[in-house]
């Protein structure tokens, strides 16, 4: 059975955005993309005037009117939709579980302050156990139409942070994926910090020290690396092995980028609390592109 590409959908600009992200998404993997709505009703939510039948009329038809519209743009693609009855994180997770990868949108709010990670986005992403892919929309200064946006942007570099530290076979593997599906360069960006035995002697990529760290982090990079080269040849891979911390470095790669990949370590207890981390936590907040987080071991 083929997996499709699923994404969720409220009728907002974010969604809107995501939808037409996911649907480059899936005519680049050739595989159908599924649109899910997750509905339900609270008796203690702002009610609109008709009642509740009303807002589940409503709920029913935003995944219809979002497929007619991505229909017209993309007349070949199959594309199904659902309305999930449940709450929202729960049942995005649920469709995760049956898709190639699961994407959500985010809320642009402009300058330094970032972008807005909503509580069912930031649920999700802390719970799902598959690829999920968050999608800002345009802030209104940008002048475009979400579905007018080239949302899956070929041939723009890949950019993925990567922890030496710990195994993450699965973040590799995805973002090679992702830079062969675009035929784009692959920037690999490592950030370190030095040990605490160096003392709090100013950090200068320039002292002795440093450049010798530099090189063993550059080649330890190169290492974990050559197998993928191996099995990818047709990928332009970049190594990036930086002092300082991680965030700052991709945020700074994903300014030109096409996709920002980063993983999230899953805890191996279920009764253990899920969390994105501080570096995702960053990097979903500020990035301008779109950005994948791969959850790994």
């Amino acid at each position: 059975m083929t997996r499709p590409v699923t994404v969720g959908v409220d009728g907002s600009p974010a969604g809107l955005a995501a939808a037409d992200w996911g649907a480059r998404e899936a005519q680049l993997r050739g595989v159908p993309l599924r649109l899910v709505h997750a509905w339900e009703w609270q008796h203690f939510a702002h009610a609109p005037p008709a009642g509740p039948e009303a807002a589940r009329r409503w709920s029913e038809g935003v995944p219809h009117e979002v497929t007619a519209q991505l229909h017209h743009r993309y007349p070949d693609l199959d594309i199904t939709a659902d309305l999930l009855t449940g709450p929202p994180p729960e049942m995005l997770c649920a469709a995760a579980r049956e898709a190639e990868l699961l994407v959500i949108g985010t809320v642009g709010v402009g300058g330094l302050a970032g972008f807005l990670l909503g509580s069912v986005a930031m649920a999700t992403v802390a719970h799902v156990e598959h690829p999920v892919v968050l999608v800002r929309a345009p802030r209104p200064d940008e002048g475009e139409h979400p579905g007018q946006r080239p949302a899956v942007m070929s041939g723009r570099r890949v950019v993925v942070g990567l922890d030496l530290g710990r195994p993450c076979d699965e973040v590799i593997r995805f973002s090679f994926d992702a830079a062969v599906l675009r035929a784009s360069p692959l920037l690999v960006v490592h950030g370190w910090n030095p040990p605490g035995y160096y003392g709090v002697e100013r950090i200068s990529p320039y002292t002795s020290w440093a450049a010798d760290i530099e090189a063993e982090e550059t080649k330890d990079l190169y290492e974990a690396l050559r197998p993928w080269r191996e099995r990818y040849p047709a990928v332009d891979v970049v190594e990036q092995a930086v002092i300082g911390q991680p965030a700052h470095h991709l945020l700074d790669a994903a300014a030109d980028a096409g996709l920002v990949v980063i993983g999230r370590h899953t805890p191996s207890s279920k009764a253990a609390p899920f969390r994105i981390g501080h570096i995702a936590h960053a990097v979903l907040h500020h990035c301008p592109a779109p950005v994948a987080v791969v959850p790994h071991d």
